[in-house]
């Protein structure tokens, strides 16, 4: 079942998944029901390299199992909390969904990625060994033992997990799910994904905010493709997108298709996009996903906010970013409800 809406801030659609068993709920309601507990943690990624997060678990979680989700971070030097310092200010948003998801009975682990925060730095030396760093199959192992991590901690309820992904995230989360061999996530919320191959999307921002760079960015894409190389001699401008050690990574990137990847999976799939998102924009950007969720035999649902931005804040202004504030309650809303009847918090 797919339910595609538009919503207004003062409108929000029950999720209803059909041929889902309703879970039973805990008899103890009303006794533990605020409070969380936090703890650090450390584990092992792909390739070896030593992972850091944050588990944040509600107090209940002491008189019994959980729900638990594990939240992946998009693109960039962007920590456990959603926070990138190429950013002029403060973003919180995987801080902000990790407090949220807590309130409604349910745990999270998010964690600084390879090369970023308290994880194991970025190696810097032979051009390979940084690809191989940073490589897409190790990003996506990551992805694999995060989610491995969290079944590890007894106050999780191993069947019922989910993955949170937030822009890249939700591509590396489509793309680690049917790696997890026992105890798969039985939930995947995709949050300002892409529906459309990567290049596809690059093309189309570097067009809306650089046209200039158009046709310099068009052939280093071709020759990414071609080579899983960057080229060298790029004028200073594209140093930043296409970073010398990112050639591999980059490649798998652009030939990995979210909305096949998506119509594979048998997991129940939100889909949420903000209505001001200038990186992914709607409806173009979006579409893919919601035509793969009509493929599908298992429940779905696409919603579109309204004056939303990429990072799930409101947009105040015209020119306003939408990357401080609080995450849009109408998101908040949304994506609390629709886990708590996914994984019966």
């Amino acid at each position: 079942m797919i339910r595609r809406a538009l919503l207004s801030s003062a409108l929000l659609l029950p999720f209803a998944a059909r041929g889902q068993p309703v879970r039973p709920q805990s008899g103890r309601k009303g006794f533990y029901d605020g409070g969380t507990k936090q703890r650090a943690v450390r584990f092992a990624g792909s390739g070896g390299v030593t992972l850091a997060g944050t588990l944040l678990l509600p107090i209940k979680s002491e008189l019994q199992k959980v729900p638990g989700v594990v939240l992946v971070a998009g693109s960039g030097p962007t920590d456990r909390d959603g926070n990138n310092p190429l950013a002029p200010e403060r973003i919180d948003l995987l801080k902000q969904l990790a407090g949220l998801l807590a309130e409604a009975g349910i745990a999270s682990l998010r964690y600084d990625k390879r090369g970023i925060g308290a994880s194991t730095p970025r190696l810097k030396g032979l051009l390979e060994e940084e690809e191989r760093f940073v490589s897409w199959d190790n990003f996506v192992g990551d992805v694999v033992a995060a989610h491995a991590e969290l079944l590890r901690h007894d106050e999780i309820k191993p069947y019922a997990t989910a993955l949170l992904g937030h822009s890249e995230g939700g591509l590396l989360a489509l793309a680690a799910t049917p790696q997890i061999a026992k105890h798969k996530p039985y939930a995947l919320v995709l949050a300002a994904t892409p529906g459309r191959p990567f290049g596809e999307i690059l093309r189309g921002q570097i067009a809306r905010s650089a046209p200039a760079l158009s046709e310099g960015v068009q052939r280093v894409i071709a020759s990414i493709r071609e080579t899983g190389h960057i080229p060298s001699g790029l004028p200073k401008e594209l140093e930043a997108v296409f970073p010398t050690y990112a050639g591999p990574f980059l490649q798998r990137l652009m030939a990995f298709d979210p909305a096949r990847a998506l119509a594979a999976l048998d997991q129940p799939c939100l889909v949420i996009h903000g209505g001001a998102d200038r990186l992914i924009v709607p409806m173009e950007d979006v579409q893919p996903l919601i035509d793969a969720l009509g493929k599908r035999k298992v429940s779905g649902e696409a919603v579109v906010f309204p004056s939303v931005s990429h990072n799930l804040k409101l947009i105040t202004w015209p020119t306003d970013a939408g990357f401080g504030g609080q995450v849009a309650p109408a998101v908040a809303g949304k994506l609390a409800d629709w886990l708590k009847t996914a994984l019966g918090a």
